[in-house]
């Protein structure tokens, strides 16, 4: 489930679903969607915070969903990825434990990103027999640089939080357990700020790379539907299936 609180000018939207790791389900994004909506048609929210409860920001997806039949229009994760970019309130996100797949590709979209120092960040699209996704495929190597990107997205090679701020990926490691403090505080200071200036400001930092980052949302929607019914992918599920009831 999602826990959204708004307290002064900040909501926060916590992604509780500690005993799946939080790993996503479609409900879970429209939630996330509606939120984000929320915070946007409120003049008095300055910032809204992603985080995850427990000691896991998120798994990414719930895999169990993808085995149901898609069609080519939006999933509510690509619902909810595209309300995320297009919002002009600053969204904060405090990242603690692991980050997988869309966890990781939700922060490209984020405009501050705080993250424990034991953080652990992996995008294995590849080796589930899927494709990058959350406009990974072009945001990314702007943010990290090509080679970065190609080592992260096609190894597939898990990093840490000192590496992902090194890289750009994120604005500040904090001690363990500390990422969503230093988020509030983050928030505090933009609480502080002229509601329609930090607003306008914002739009005009992301508004210019809006219309192309739509139409990668829209390729990389028709690819992975594709890729979702390939042999590759389903075997990798039953693969992860498998694994999971033989541990359990």
């Amino acid at each position: 489930m999602i826990v959204s609180r708004l307290e002064g000018s900040c909501m926060t939207l916590t992604i509780n679903r500690p005993e799946r790791r939080n790993a996503l389900t479609g409900s879970m994004y429209q939630a996330l969607d509606q939120g984000l909506q929320a915070a946007q048609a409120d003049p008095a929210c300055h910032a809204v915070i992603l985080t995850g409860a427990g000691d896991c920001f998120t798994a990414g997806n719930d895999l169990s969903e993808f085995q149901a039949t898609r069609s080519l229009t939006d999933s509510p994760a690509l619902a909810f990825l595209r309300t995320l970019a297009n919002v002009d309130v600053p969204v904060i996100a405090a990242v603690e434990g692991h980050a997988v797949g869309v966890g990781v590709t939700l922060l490209q979209h984020c405009d501050f990103v705080y993250a424990g120092e034991t953080a652990q960040f992996s995008m294995p699209f590849v080796s589930l027999g899927l494709c990058p996704e959350g406009g990974s495929s072009t945001l990314l190597a702007q943010l990290v640089g090509a080679r970065r990107a190609s080592d992260w997205l096609l190894l597939g090679r898990q990093f840490d939080a000192a590496e992902a701020y090194e890289s750009g990926f994120i604005t500040a490691v904090s001690p363990p357990g500390h990422a969503l403090n230093e988020a509030q505080a983050a928030a505090d200071v933009l609480g502080r700020q002229p509601a329609e200036a930090l607003r306008i400001s914002k739009r005009m930092l992301r508004e210019p790379g809006r219309a192309e980052l739509m139409r990668t949302f829209d390729k990389e929607r028709d690819l992975f539907t594709e890729r979702l019914k390939s042999e590759e992918a389903q075997a990798a599920f039953r693969l992860f299936f498998d694994r999971k009831s033989s541990q359990s």
